[in-house]
């Protein structure tokens, strides 16, 4: 499963290394790395700005590296580390150009890649089913769980059993079904064998390896390991990540490279902007009157949320019966009505009120399950305990970055924390931009602010937090103004408050005249309506 080959960056190879030492002049925090020898524009090049560094500190648990570039036909050598943020969305944490495919230039990519992310190795991660790959991530990540790309197992299968597929039209639905869908390993066991049978494929030499790789593959021999794979918006229809979809592909050149990737990364900011907005200013319609359910929408991303509102709801279809119960532990059946044979065994812990269910979904995706669910239901759990809710998953996933790691590192692995405070500071900055570009009062008011926080940063910068000195504003004069604004608010909301009330007062006053102006109207409708009446019989006579 692996092909060894070099390629030439040509020219352009220059070109790339010319952004790069371009981009880290910008921002010390842009990291960078050739093999060999730097001058060397045809070298292996491996990058990851400010961002894919700092997002690395939140949602680095579990990675992506494709280097499916030759598979699929690519111009230029270029691998992605990828993972995926609290949106559900893919997120980057690399990129690389690889004309030479070795195992070197493996072992040497996943070391310099490790060192950009402060040699913090993830939970788990996700490769192209390569010797070359599999031999450096073993080396350099021995305790990081290794799983090969689903998607791209499916694509060498179909290539090796071409004539199978031609043959038989219904084989490769029936052999996802059987990798996908199989929720037990007994259950995987059994139907790939009669897969096998059905197709007369049982000595397949292809099939035999492919079964031989299987705990490196099959979904429900990983079960036990977080993975965060959700099948969103991440992974398109084959389980396969996708962040440069659209941007990057077969026919992208080397002269295209930086641009397309330049407006890959704009266009996911972009995309997570958007959904850091829908989940701050708007509330999510909620299906039942569960207490959990109400706690969890204000605690998940919306993404998040609607994924662990559908297993909620589905506990309504799911009974849970009492199988066994000791001093602590209760042993619960969970199943679906009308589909009792697929039933799951959850264990559920009374003092620590924690469960753990056979379908491993938590462990898999850090969504709890709906089987799960079912028992807090039956043991009146009422609220969501706090470990079901993975930060990474949470509205505040980014608040905070891991401090803990670095203290004795190198300078150029304590940047890390200056990324993070980086990354915090432009988000919070690009909100004044936004809102300021929409309104020209807004637009003054930022203004306004924006300068006087320049004010308040040059002062720190040139006399210290406690120094006073020339009228500039220090800590404590910090905290002053704070409280000072803190009592003009509150002063301010209650004339607003008594002006309300008094606006009432007037709404009845005049709510009251109206009335009356109404009965009078009545009135006087009645007493025309007598005299037509009259007037009319009148005219008969």
């Amino acid at each position: 499963m692996n092909i060894v080959g070099e390629r030439s960056l040509g020219g352009s190879g220059q070109h790339v290394l010319d952004y790069v030492n371009c981009m880290q002049a910008e921002n010390s925090n842009f990291y960078y790395a050739t093999q060999d020898d730097p001058c060397h524009s045809n070298a292996n090049i491996f990058w990851a700005d400010a961002s894919a560094r700092t997002n690395y500190t939140y949602f680095g648990d579990t990675v992506i590296l494709d280097s499916s570039f030759r598979a699929n036909g690519y111009k230029v050598p270029f691998a992605t580390f990828t993972g995926v943020n609290h949106h559900g969305q893919p997120v980057l944490f690399g990129c690389a150009l690889l004309p030479d495919e070795s195992e070197g230039s493996y072992i040497w990519l996943f070391q310099t890649w490790l060192h950009a992310m402060s040699g913090k190795s993830p939970v788990s991660i996700t490769i192209e089913p390569d010797r070359f790959v599999q031999m450096g991530a073993v080396q350099v990540l021995p305790n990081t769980r290794l799983r090969y790309c689903r998607w791209s197992m499916f694509r060498e299968t179909r290539s090796h059993l071409g004539h199978v597929y031609l043959s038989h039209p219904t084989f490769e639905a029936e052999f996802r079904k059987v990798v996908d869908e199989s929720e037990t390993i007994p259950e995987f066991e059994s139907r790939w064998r009669s897969l096998l049978a059905q197709y007369y494929l049982l000595d397949d030499e292809w099939l035999q390896s492919v079964y031989d790789a299987r705990h490196q593959w099959v979904p429900v021999y990983l079960r036990d390991t977080f993975f965060g794979e959700l099948l969103s918006d991440v992974e398109g229809n084959d389980g396969k990540i996708s962040y440069f979809d659209g941007f990057i592909n077969a026919s992208t050149t080397m002269q295209m490279l930086i641009k397309q990737y330049e407006k890959a990364v704009a266009s996911w900011h972009e995309k997570v902007q958007k959904a850091d907005d829908d989940t701050r200013n708007t509330m999510p319609v909620l299906k039942t009157p569960s207490p959990m359910e109400k706690q969890v929408a204000n605690v998940f991303t919306r993404k998040i949320f609607t994924k662990f509102q559908d297993e909620l709801v589905e506990t309504l279809a799911n009974s849970a019966t009492e199988l066994a119960e000791s001093e602590t532990i209760t042993t619960f059946r969970v199943a679906t009505f009308g589909e009792e044979y697929k039933a799951h065994v959850v264990s559920f812990n009374s003092t620590e009120t924690r469960a753990s269910c056979s379908c491993r979904m938590f462990e898999f995706s850090g969504i709890i399950c709906r089987h799960i669910l079912a028992v807090f239901r039956a043991k009146n759990v009422l609220t969501l305990p706090s470990e079901y809710a993975l930060k990474r998953w949470t509205r505040d996933a980014r608040n905070g970055a891991e401090s803990n790691e670095c203290a004795s590192e190198e300078p150029p692995i304590s940047r890390e924390y200056t990324s993070a405070r980086y990354s915090n500071l432009r988000q919070e900055a690009l909100k004044f931009v936004e809102d300021g570009a929409k309104s020209i009062h807004v637009y003054h008011v930022a203004m306004d602010a924006l300068h006087e926080a320049a004010k308040k940063v040059a002062s720190v910068k040139n006399h210290g937090p406690e120094v006073i000195q020339g009228g500039s504003l220090t800590t404590s004069d910090i905290q002053r103004s704070s409280a000072q604004s803190i009592e003009e608010k509150a002063k301010k909301i209650q004339e607003l408050s008594a002006e309300l009330e008094n606006t009432n007062r007037q709404c009845e006053a005049y709510s009251a005249n109206l009335f009356a102006v109404l009965k009078d109207m009545e009135e006087h409708k009645l007493k025309l309506s007598v005299k037509v009446q009259n007037a009319r019989l009148c005219l008969q006579d």
